[in-house]
């Protein structure tokens, strides 16, 4: 049996993926579908991506696949048909594509079995994620957004929403998304006679809290196909007006692509006009927040003056620090309490 597993350090790895001269494609993909023995599938798929140089993420569950890879340009069809010929109900599953991409962003293949390939907290037995609301393509999208009975739905995280949304889009906002499906039914409990249309980056939230409204008894309910990743490229393909404003933010060294020109987010520390998610350069801190150029020159990259001291410390003293204390959230959100609303209110004192 060969080791289904990476044994080469992430470092090594991620130098000979810098060092290749084939392009590569980024594409994502996730297919709602039971799989009976999610390990022995995990496996068999894992032999064959790992003989084509697929890296990237990969999510197996008993209730399907969830994916984002990247492909070197010439094994790109034989990786398809791979995946196609994995399972019958993979058979001409979509592929997203991504948008704005240099192939650089995975240099190694993880393939892990999980509960579920989105965890949702959902433990009613007779929810089936697959039983989802009607798709919209990008021209069908355009044309329901404009209707006054619509409402349009991000079912992504807050920072995810911040940099970019679609046009009159709400936000249901939490960080997780085990918390905005029953907070969307709430929401929306007094809309239950408009249309509802949810999106998210490549479709496989929105396409799971689609099926969860209508299990909830929401009748109209839609969701983008493909989420943004897809219906961008088709608006593009098919020259319809993009109605997705600022940056898809993207799970992946990217941290976002860019869709449209306008920058509609702030620097979390001096409220400049920006969108560039960075994480603290502190190693005891690693927070995802916005950062302007001017800030990350005077901060050495971190989120607070305390953050830069403690960076600037000789590498002893800092893991000295780091022992035994808990990091907390690590993401920038909306609380008046999180502790980087401190660091930026003493910030626009000075």
């Amino acid at each position: 049996m060969p080791v289904l597993h990476n044994r080469i350090s992430n470092e090594e790895l991620k130098q000979r993926m810098l060092a290749e001269t084939e392009p590569r494609t980024t594409v994502s993909f996730y297919k709602y579908f039971q799989i009976e023995n999610p390990q022995s599938f995990r496996d068999n798929l894992w032999i064959k991506f790992n003989e084509l140089k697929v890296f990237g993420r990969i999510y197996i569950a008993a209730e399907g696949i969830n994916g984002q890879v990247s492909v070197p340009a010439s094994n790109y069809d034989a990786f398809r048909d791979a995946l196609y010929a994995a399972a019958p109900e993979l058979n001409g599953i979509r592929m997203n594509i991504a948008v704005d991409d240099d192939g650089k962003s995975f240099w190694v293949l993880r393939m892990k079995v999980r509960n579920k390939i989105v965890a949702d907290g959902i433990d009613d037995p007779s929810f089936n994620p697959a039983k989802t609301g009607v798709y919209l393509k990008a021209k069908e999208y355009n044309e329901l957004a404009e209707q006054p009975d619509t409402i349009i739905v991000d079912m992504r995280n807050h920072y995810e929403y911040e940099v970019g949304h679609f046009q009159n889009a709400i936000e249901v906002p939490s960080d997780t998304f085990r918390d905005q499906l029953p907070m969307a039914v709430d929401m929306l409990k007094d809309q239950r006679d408009k249309n509802i249309i949810m999106y998210c980056t490549g479709g496989i939230r929105c396409e799971k809290a689609s099926a969860y409204m209508l299990h909830n008894g929401f009748k109209n309910v839609f969701h983008v196909e493909g989420g943004i990743i897809e219906y961008t490229r088709k608006a593009k393909e098919q020259g319809l007006p993009v109605k997705f404003i600022g940056k898809n933010f993207v799970f992946d060294e990217r941290l976002g692509e860019r869709i449209s020109e306008d920058v509609i987010a702030h620097c979390h520390i001096c409220g400049t006009a920006c969108d560039t998610h960075t994480n603290c350069k502190n190693d005891g801190c690693h927070l995802l927040f916005i950062q302007c150029e001017k800030c990350a020159a005077e901060l050495d990259g971190c989120c607070s003056a305390e953050c830069k001291e403690e960076y600037n410390l000789p590498e002893e003293e800092q893991r000295a620090r780091r022992a035994g204390r808990e990091n907390g959230a690590k993401i920038f959100n909306k609380s008046k309490d999180h502790p980087l609303r401190k660091h930026r209110d003493e910030w626009l004192k000075k």
